[in-house]
């Protein structure tokens, strides 16, 4: 089974939660992100007159910093045109044609830095550099029908194919840092070229099949998702950003070439992430050694490496999941992680970012070691950065979000899937779709069809409203047929199908195996994880406990644009007595907010979970 995932580019998005973020992303945050760059030297380093002695020196990662902003730039301007962004777009590619050689190769730090080093080390970024870019061309291409970018990485794609296929003459086989096997394929469906295709296949199928990492290296194959070949794969492992882009290079592979091997090495890797490794927010990576993920249930809340970019390729993966079969898990992973994991790695005014998401501050915690000049104990930052050193997540961010209609509808040639409840319309096989949502602070959706008589519409019900959803079909009730987690409608020429999900708040409670969460729970409220600050309730969130039934009203929170909860709950009194033999309480109200608004009204603790009655 195939469900063809419909493209942003026929999708309209309406009014409502994304449009203003979009709108936010469009007016701040992309300039934000240029000028950052562009103080920084990243933009600059694309003249290639960087020389020993100057600032700035070009970084091997910096290429495709650069190239996720272009994408970025050319998905806002495919649905709103901005002369000024494409302008600047236009420098840029004016650049890479001018300093691309003449065999195809391009990458800034191996030509003005290490010019005799060029594919020799596989840790160093070239490859991700290239997808990246290939990436950012093609969505050029589509934006603007501008081919000169595209004929470049074409170009260096033909150079790749050659020198890691053809000669196999590099010092390496498979890239180190995963991406270029899934930009490959956007290539190869841009093109048409099929060498593309075969090439991301190529070095899918290479993976894993010879040892590449010396025994002196800091870190084994398991890091570089290398200690076996990929179709032998069962658990998700390493650097868990690596890891989610090779995931979802394999599923393009294995729905591409109708590989049911590695179709099912993707399902069993999902699997361990979804019930062993992803944190309640949709965050991965549980160890800041080596940004990755560690062993099953070791889910740390306060020292959670959980990047924003590791939440972006877990959406990849999942929706490339989604097109090789019908499950709804894949659909509450998207959902989970657009409004959780990676909303969270933006300010809420647009201009600064994490990289890092961790699900508890403590800040005693972050001043404990008073006598030491620098506290050894590293946890994340407690306030977002503008720009960092490794400045990966802030442009992942700008390009995904004016693509996020790339995973609210998918289609068969009988039915239309409705994945994500966000307000759009679009036009699918013949069929006019219009959609209104007040997600996510309302589980009301209205979803109407014209065409399509005969046809299916099949929409996702949401984990947390599996049991508790009412569905109209023309203001009737109507028996639904439910499959995977989806529930189906039979469409007339003209339907309209009204849903309610129960978004009423929740406490969720963690595997019993995961230690850190014993005793406590979060609390959801339809697709939102939620968290307390100390700004509202003071400090010490872990006096705090939440009874077994939740007794709550919703409340606008001017200072945050969002819907705090406020719930009654129980604080633990405290006293002059280090130790005591008795416990006691006292009734009082905490207040918590949307966990993508934390760190946004200056430093204080938080905790998604809470102590639980």
């Amino acid at each position: 089974m195939s469900i063809k995932q419909v493209s942003f580019r026929d999708v309209n998005i309406l009014d409502g939660f994304w449009k203003d973020r979009q709108k936010l992303n469009h007016d701040v945050t992309i300039h934000s992100v240029r000028d950052r760059f562009k103080d920084t030297g990243r933009f600059e380093a694309f003249k290639f007159n960087w020389e020993e002695g100057k600032t700035n020196k070009p970084h091997f990662f910096w290429d495709s910093d650069v190239a996720k902003w272009l994408e970025s730039v050319a998905y806002i301007i495919e649905k709103e045109p901005d002369p000024l962004l494409e302008s600047q777009v236009d420098e840029v590619v004016d650049l890479i044609e001018k300093y691309q050689e003449e065999n195809g190769y391009f990458n800034i730090y191996f030509t003005v830095c290490e010019p005799d080093k060029r594919f020799s080390n596989r840790d160093w970024h070239e490859l991700y550099c290239a997808g990246h870019l290939m990436e950012a061309a093609v969505a050029y291409y589509n934006a603007t029908g501008k081919d000169k970018f595209l004929k470049c990485m074409c170009k260096y794609a033909d150079l790749i194919e050659k020198i890691f296929k053809v000669e196999d003459s590099a010092a390496f086989h498979t890239p180190g840092h995963e991406e270029i096997e899934l930009a490959l394929v956007k290539l190869y469906h841009c093109t048409g070229e099929k060498r593309y295709l075969d090439l991301s296949k190529h070095f899918v199928d290479k993976r894993g099949c010879e040892r590449e990492v010396p025994e002196s290296h800091w870190a084994n194959d398991i890091y570089y998702q290398s200690e076996k070949p990929c179709r032998e794969m069962t658990e998700a492992n390493g650097h868990s950003v690596r890891a989610c882009y090779l995931y979802a290079g394999m599923a393009d592979i294995a729905r591409e070439f109708e590989d049911e091997e590695l179709k099912n090495a993707c399902k069993t890797i999902f699997d361990s992430i979804y019930y062993k490794k992803m944190y309640v927010t949709a965050g991965l990576g549980q160890s800041y050694h080596g940004e990755g993920f560690t062993v099953p249930y070791d889910l740390q809340n306060d020292v959670a490496y959980t990047e924003t970019c590791a939440s972006i390729a877990l959406v990849y993966f999942a929706s490339r999941m989604q097109q090789l079969e019908l499950n709804s898990k894949y659909g509450d992973v998207i959902e989970r992680a657009i409004y959780n994991g990676i909303l969270s790695g933006v300010s809420l005014d647009g201009k600064s970012f994490f990289y890092e998401n961790p699900l508890e501050i403590m800040l005693s915690e972050h001043k404990r070691n008073i006598f030491l000049k620098n506290d050894k104990e590293r946890r994340p930052i407690t306030q977002r950065l503008e720009v960092f050193g490794c400045s990966c997540c802030p442009p992942n961010i700008t390009r995904f979000i004016p693509s996020i209609g790339d995973y609210i509808y998918g289609a068969d040639d009988e039915t239309v899937y409705v994945h994500q409840f966000i307000s759009s319309d679009a036009k699918i096989n013949g069929i006019d779709i219009s959609m209104k949502s007040g997600y996510p602070y309302n589980g009301k959706i209205s979803i109407k069809a014209q065409g399509g008589n005969g046809k299916m519409l099949a929409f996702r019900i949401p984990s947390y409203s599996k049991n508790s959803f009412t569905a109209l079909v023309n203001g009737k009730n109507a028996e639904l047929t439910i499959k995977n987690g989806y529930a189906f409608v039979k469409l007339n020429s003209e339907t309209e199908i009204s849903i309610t999900f129960d978004i009423s708040p929740k406490k969720v409670f963690a595997n019993p195996l995961v230690d850190r969460d014993a005793g406590k729970c979060a609390i959801l409220a339809g697709p939102l994880v939620y968290c307390a600050e100390g700004k509202d309730n003071g400090s010490h969130l872990r006096m705090f406990r939440v009874p077994e039934t939740l007794d709550y009203k919703f409340s606008d929170n001017a200072e945050t644009g969002t819907k705090a909860l406020i719930i009654k709950a129980e604080k633990m009194t405290a006293s002059d007595d280090l130790y005591s033999f008795n416990r006691t309480y006292e009734e009082t109200e905490l207040k918590i907010i949307p966990y993508f608004a934390f760190a946004n009204r200056g430093e204080t603790d938080m905790a998604v979970w809470l102590i639980s009655k």
